[in-house]
């Protein structure tokens, strides 16, 4: 198994997949990521009634109605509807760094640095520098003051920093409204702009209770994922000043983005906007659920630190000696012994997050059943993993 978080992650995933099970689940409890959401019945209805226009010329009333509503929520000038996340993080990054040899600061363990292909260095020729990202998904001002470079010729000009929120490595943190601050204001004294990964930036507000628009106040733009929790098919939104969405829509259009009925998928943002965002907090509280479950019963062999659970992404700690990749195919399989014991199959699916952890993200189609369910599962193969350990 490689020893690089990242190794495990890509291959675990590959190893889980290719496990054969003994017996049909009588139950699935998808818990790889909130992405597996499927449009409530609600949502298809708004998409199917949508009223459509060409985008491109401005005419969608439906976009233009989600756009205007999204910027006054987050309390900024504008916003622009782009395809995915990744796309919103590369079109606000290239719109700030519109300088070759332009620099951005971000967290080693940021999703822009790991899982983005680093497009920024690809297609803006835009230099990354990395600062260690503390548990809480923050990183340390103080070292961050240190790599800001600007009047050297030998240096490139620092022009971003970039945070995510809340933090997927570091376990779905919100990240502390203090440390934003703090950040904003040494920022500000050097004239760098901040971005906003916010692929989960509704969890944090229902997860912290502070206002969306307070926790992006000094944000110079934000990105929003709709397909994880929030339950859209596809699509994300990225808010700034006027003068940025218009430089940010000439981008998407420069990088294949111009979307023309582009309100089939902004409908569903109006649903989202309407019925989804409060929500999230169920599930939160099945993420809570799992792991009170789970601590009760076998915290000596596989623990889920509940001081560190801010929103809906667990991290299952494995301590019974087994391999995580063997225990995340164990809990994706169903065998006879566990419908005896447990009265029914049931196939728990996660990621292996690093070598002796996994992660688990509930959302909108995980119900509270299901999550009892799962927790039974990891606490059954977590003590059968454990005496196969032991007898061997």
């Amino acid at each position: 198994m490689p020893a690089s978080q990242n190794g495990v992650h890509v291959q675990g995933y590959q190893a889980v997949k290719a496990t054969k099970p003994g017996k049909v689940p009588d139950v699935i409890v998808d818990l790889r990521s909130d992405t597996l959401t499927q449009p409530s019945k609600g949502m298809r209805e708004a998409i199917a009634n949508a009223t459509l226009g060409d985008d491109v010329f401005l005419e969608d009333p439906t976009t233009n109605e989600f756009e205007a509503r999204v910027a006054k929520l987050l309390g900024k000038e504008a916003a622009l509807f782009v395809t995915s996340g990744t796309q919103g993080n590369l079109i606000s990054s290239l719109v700030h760094c519109n300088v070759r040899g332009s620099e951005m600061i971000c967290g080693d363990n940021s999703h822009m640095y790991k899982y983005e292909q680093g497009n920024v260095a690809q297609f803006g020729g835009i230099h990354s520098c990395q600062l260690p990202n503390e548990p809480d998904g923050t990183f340390s001002i103080d070292d961050l003051k240190s790599h800001i470079r600007t009047d050297d010729i030998h240096y490139p000009i620092t022009k971003l920093v970039c945070v995510e929120n809340t933090h997927n490595r570091c376990g779905g943190r919100v990240l502390p409204l203090k440390w934003l601050d703090e950040l904003a204001e040494v920022c500000k004294q050097h004239e760098i702009s901040i971005h906003m990964d916010g692929a989960r930036l509704f969890n944090a507000t229902i997860a912290s209770g502070i206002p969306v628009s307070r926790i992006v106040r000094d944000m110079s733009s934000v990105s929003i994922c709709l397909s994880k929790g929030l339950g859209a098919p596809a699509g994300s939104v990225i808010v700034g000043s006027k003068s940025f969405i218009e430089q940010a829509r000439r981008m998407r259009k420069a990088l294949g983005g111009g979307i023309r009925q582009n309100g089939i998928l902004t409908a569903a943002g109006l649903y989202i906007l309407d019925n989804m965002i409060t929500r999230l907090q169920e599930d939160h509280d099945n993420a809570q659920l799992i792991a009170k479950l789970v601590n009760s019963k076998v915290e000596k062999l596989a623990r889920i630190d509940t001081e560190r659970l801010d929103t809906n992404i667990l991290v299952l700690h494995v301590t019974n000696g087994c391999g995580i990749v063997d225990f995340c195919s164990r809990l994706a399989a169903v065998e006879e012994n566990e419908i005896v014991t447990l009265g029914k199959g049931i196939s728990v699916k996660c990621f292996p997050w690093s070598n002796t952890s996994a992660r688990l993200v509930t959302h909108f189609d995980i119900s509270k059943e299901m999550a009892e369910l799962a927790a039974q599962k990891i606490c059954f193969v977590a003590q059968e993993t454990a005496r196969s350990k032991t007898t061997s």
